[in-house]
């Protein structure tokens, strides 16, 4: 039975505001995890377990009788931001918010389970992965370690975020490349720290930090091919000094994007090179270390265009667009393409804040959107037979 949009769009907006009044770290999740626990079984699903990978959630809805599988994915956690937002479901959890619209990820699959549980139109099983820990790029990959692929079988996997700046009700994916790695990385550079007033009765850090600092930008304007896409940011330092005593100790840290193994290859031995050729120098000593966090995120080509092919039913041709070039934000999702095929599309959020702004909120105007699309690729990837 067809289900009322305006309804399902009303409880909808109830979900993600009381998600967004009460935000959660990675792994932190307990109240969101029964919280979408406890609606995946009053909306009927056939299995709700939880504790998959830590907080993690799976549903499992089956129609027909197919025996294929599908995933579609949400994430749960907030960001340790303090909310600047004045509506009424601001954060109540200080210091902590949903300042990336995952609370929206969540009601948006609430609802596709709530859509498809109500009006079926598909053969097959839909798994509905609610993935902790996003943000620090650790959840996807504790749920496959807690046995997802085998506890809970599927051959394909979807997921949707927003997108500020994308008008409500469209949608934009491209096959291959969109999102990049990224690494992150942490330069530690030690000297003898003084006196402000006898800099040269040691050997302090603050200038070698700032030249460091200077001399990590070479990497990507003098060390990738121009054809590469990379980017080095250096987002932290932090030193012992004080106002008038020159530090002995400087951190510098940051992320490097990257879409190749050769140019994060690349970005590392360089940065090392640059820590110790600077510190050396200056007279000071340097350690670098330089992990990779997330992978680059490459939608499968024929899904991508599934998936296209399904906003186009939902949204309208018009609305609907294949990207140009792919981003270097990251995306944890990206864990899951490395064992099943999918696509990872965003949907617009309209002309909102930024995403990680402290003045950032979710559109509810697109969930309902969003839902849909859900609901569609379902459909398009597990067909009901035509009748002879």
């Amino acid at each position: 039975m067809a289900m009322d949009p305006e309804a399902l769009e009303r409880e909808m907006t109830i979900w993600r505001h009381d998600l967004h009044a009460h935000p959660e770290f990675g792994f932190e999740e307990r109240r969101t995890s029964a919280f979408v626990a406890a609606k995946l079984r009053e909306i009927g699903l056939d299995e709700v377990v939880e504790g998959v990978g830590g907080t993690g959630v799976v549903g499992t809805l089956k129609r027909g009788t197919g025996n294929r599988a599908i995933a579609l994915r949400a994430d749960m956690d907030a960001l340790r931001i303090a909310e600047q937002g004045t509506h009424a479901h601001a954060s109540r959890h200080p210091g902590t918010m949903h300042a990336c619209g995952h609370d929206g990820h969540t009601a948006m699959l609430l609802g596709a389970a709530r859509l498809l549980a109500g009006e079926g139109g598909f053969d097959g099983t839909v798994r509905f992965v609610f993935q902790p820990a996003e943000e620090w790029g650790q959840g996807a990959q504790a749920m496959l370690d807690d046995g997802l692929l085998e506890r809970f079988p599927f051959s394909e996997i979807y997921g949707l975020h927003n997108m500020p700046g994308l008008a409500i009700g469209h949608v934009e994916t491209r096959p291959g490349p969109i999102m990049s790695a990224e690494d992150i990385f942490e330069i530690v550079l030690t000297g003898i720290g003084g006196h402000a007033a006898r800099p040269h009765q040691g050997s302090e850090v603050m200038l070698a930090a700032c030249a460091t600092v200077l001399n990590l930008q070479a990497i990507v304007s003098r060390r990738i091919s121009p054809a590469d896409i990379a980017v080095v940011s250096v987002t932290e330092l932090i030193t012992d000094g004080t106002r008038n005593a020159l530090p002995g100790q400087a951190r510098i840290l940051g992320d490097a994007r990257s879409f190749l193994p050769e140019v994060s290859a690349t970005i590392e031995r360089e940065m090392r090179a640059i820590a110790e050729g600077t510190a050396l120098a200056h007279n000071v000593a340097a350690s670098v270390r330089y992990a990779r966090e997330f992978v680059p995120l490459v939608n499968d080509a024929a899904l991508a265009d599934e998936v296209l092919k399904a906003a186009r039913g939902v949204c309208g041709p018009e609305r609907v667009a294949s990207a140009e070039e792919p981003m270097t934000a990251s995306e944890d999702f990206a864990r899951f393409l490395a064992h099943v095929p999918g696509c990872f599309a965003f949907v617009g959020n309209g002309p909102s804040a930024p995403l990680h702004n402290p003045t950032y909120d979710f559109d509810d105007a697109g969930l309902l959107p969003g839902t849909r699309l859900h609901a569609a690729i379902v459909r398009t990837r597990l067909p009901v037979a035509e009748q002879a």
